[in-house]
């Protein structure tokens, strides 16, 4: 298993309100997040950075089902974020998408809040994994959109949940096989707007080394505009 990561603020942003972490575990899985901060200036990277912190740390800790597991480090970074957001005046409102992925030999679990997203590629294609939390989703769901008009939607940044926005957090999870040579990729919506998924598969699987994908993919969301911060993690099977 191998795993890259890169993260900017943007051509635009003056901040980077992105947060992302990923490691390779001892038995040789590797767990990797993406959180992207909302609450103006003074809290979003505040959430981003408190909900990766918590949900790495929280996850060594526990034992037992995998999936517990993830859903144990998300409840705690809501709690905290939540609290924060309540008691810290700088902070009201503030609040984090959340996308992580545990991958293994066989199998990856996946956890979505908001709009951050999971993808998975292989040779065959580019599926996406998780399911966007967003206004523009919804009415996709409703027939009210078609994917390409829902990608350049003036209101396609309004999500509907996000991790630190309500005592209990309501995860989604899934499970996606994987075999040799399979990746998954985690973005920020910095990423999915301006580049699309065939793009996106092109660069993984025929870009160039795996290595510099996160920096390739980053490159063209800069050469048009990237007006939102960028993260990516690139997960190889």
């Amino acid at each position: 298993m191998q795993v890259w990561e890169i993260s900017h603020r943007g051509a635009v942003r003056a901040q980077n309100q992105d947060a992302c972490a990923s490691r390779v575990l001892e038995d040789g899985r590797v767990i990797a997040l993406v959180c992207d901060g909302m609450g103006g200036a003074r809290a979003g990277n505040v959430a981003s950075a408190m909900a990766v912190e918590l949900f790495m740390s929280r996850f060594r800790e526990e034992e037992g089902d995998d999936r517990e597991r993830m859903q144990t480090a998300a409840a705690l970074a809501n709690h905290e974020v939540y609290e924060k957001a309540q008691t810290d005046p700088d902070c009201s409102g503030m609040g984090t998408t959340l996308v992580a992925a545990l991958a293994g030999e066989r199998e990856a679990v996946i956890l979505n809040e908001g709009d951050s997203r999971c993808y998975y590629i292989n040779e065959a294609g580019i599926t996406q994994v998780t399911r966007d939390h967003s206004l523009v989703e919804d009415m996709v769901q409703r027939g009210e959109l078609t994917r390409e008009e829902a990608r350049h939607h003036p209101r396609k940044n309004l999500i509907t949940r996000a991790l630190g926005a309500e005592p209990l957090l309501a995860v989604d999870c899934f499970r996606q096989p994987l075999s040799p040579g399979d990746y998954l990729l985690l973005c920020s919506d910095g990423l999915s707007n301006p580049v699309s998924e065939q793009e996106i598969l092109f660069e993984v699987i025929h870009g160039g080394d795996p290595s510099t994908c996160c920096q390739r993919l980053l490159d063209i969301a800069l050469r048009r505009g990237a007006p939102d911060n960028v993260t990516v993690v690139l997960i190889r099977r």
